[in-house]
């Protein structure tokens, strides 16, 4: 486990973080941060090294798989003792940082500055929230809860999503101008439609299965016991367990099958736009011309856009699931976590061979269950 220390110099030793908060009045007179202060007072001096837990640990907290880790009481703790420990670790990282960085909680968003105030997140995800703030893209990106609970357990998820979606253009268009050739430029509108419906499938298959810094609060009271367990389950079913936080096996196979629906209903949706604005062209062309009526069978619609819902939900699924939980964030991070442009080209070789794989299981799929036929 690889950790960062930082020291805070004063001039006495014996300060208290109280008295530090006196020669930065915008801090001094946050309540939140002063009542913080009185908190670590008795525990933190100056001169003193802090320990800060990396966002996500590979000990502890992810070892309860098998048992209640995550609990069903809505807040995916590891219950007293050990979890209130983490806890106030986490919030004594993180509300250091703030101090050191100048910046006051009330600036933060709300769901991050709940999450600091309950130590539900450890030092490092707020030292990666500051290094986002300086880029003016990604400071803009973080204003989105969905892209702020990526980013902050993956710094290279845009970069990913770029990469998805880039490749997707390219092997679409390929497939397509394979398959139509000659009249490539003459059905540029279902070519382009195709495409669409393909970026929007690969932006979900990227987005869906990543890897998240939860910072959802916890439900009602009076909410029922399935949402309950599914709001509890991570985004990614193979993803490291952030420093204080534990899911259970159950929780894990939760989020297969939550993502499962969603890209389903993805899957489902876009196949069926795509094939019915195919059908409609394959059907103008023929009352036009009507020599090539015919030639082109039309793609039933319904079977299909199931057939692809189905496939999406399943095979699509947990191919991504593992690619970003397993091989990304448990092999390639921790390899080549200091060499950044390393690890952008081996994300993009995996999930180029990825999309290849998944276009080959397509089409043995389809026809298999004979909604493509074999030339």
């Amino acid at each position: 486990m690889t950790s960062c220390f930082f020291t805070i110099p004063t001039p006495n030793t014996s300060s208290s973080i109280s008295e530090f908060n006196l020669s930065r009045p915008h801090l001094a007179f946050s309540p939140r941060l002063s009542s913080f202060s009185s908190f670590t007072a008795k525990s933190i001096s100056f001169h003193q090294r802090v320990t800060i837990s990396p966002v996500f640990s590979t000990g502890g907290s992810d070892n309860n798989n098998g048992g209640d880790g995550g609990g069903g009481d809505g807040d995916n703790n590891n219950g007293d003792g050990d979890g209130g420990e983490d806890r106030d670790r986490n919030r004594s990282e993180a509300m250091m940082l703030l101090l050191e960085s100048g910046t006051e909680l009330e600036s933060l968003p709300k769901d991050l500055a709940a999450a600091v105030e309950s130590g539900r997140i450890p030092g490092s995800v707020i030292a990666r929230f500051l290094e986002l703030q300086r880029s003016a893209v990604m400071r803009w990106l973080m204003q989105f809860a969905g892209f702020r609970e990526r980013l902050l357990a993956d710094d290279l998820f845009l970069a990913k999503l770029a990469m998805e979606c880039g490749v997707g253009i390219f092997t679409k268009t390929a497939a397509e101008y394979e398959r139509r050739r000659e009249n490539f430029f003459n059905e540029l509108e279902v070519v382009f439609a195709d495409v669409v419906m393909a970026i929007i499938a690969d932006f979900m298959l990227v987005y869906l299965p990543a890897p998240t810094v939860s910072l959802r609060p916890p439900l009602a009271l009076t909410a029922g016991g399935i949402s309950k367990f599914f709001h509890n389950c991570p985004d990614n079913a193979f993803q490291i367990a952030i420093s204080g936080t534990s899911y259970s096996l159950l929780q894990r196979l939760g989020a297969i099958a939550r993502n499962g629906a969603k890209l389903f209903a993805v899957g489902t949706t876009s196949s069926l736009v795509g094939t019915a604005v195919t059908n409609a062209f394959i059907k103008a062309k023929g009352a036009v011309d009507k020599t090539s009526e015919g030639e082109v069978e039309t793609v039933p619609i319904v079977s299909t856009s199931v057939a692809y819902g189905v496939y999406m939900a399943v095979s699509a699924n947990l191919r991504y699931q593992v690619v970003a939980g397993v091989i990304e964030q448990r092999f390639l991070e921790p390899m080549l976590h200091q060499h950044k442009l390393a690890l952008s080209a081996m994300c993009f070789a995996v999930r180029t061979g990825n999309t290849f794989l998944g276009s080959l299981l397509w089409v043995d799929y389809a026809r298999l269950i004979g909604i493509q036929k074999s030339h």
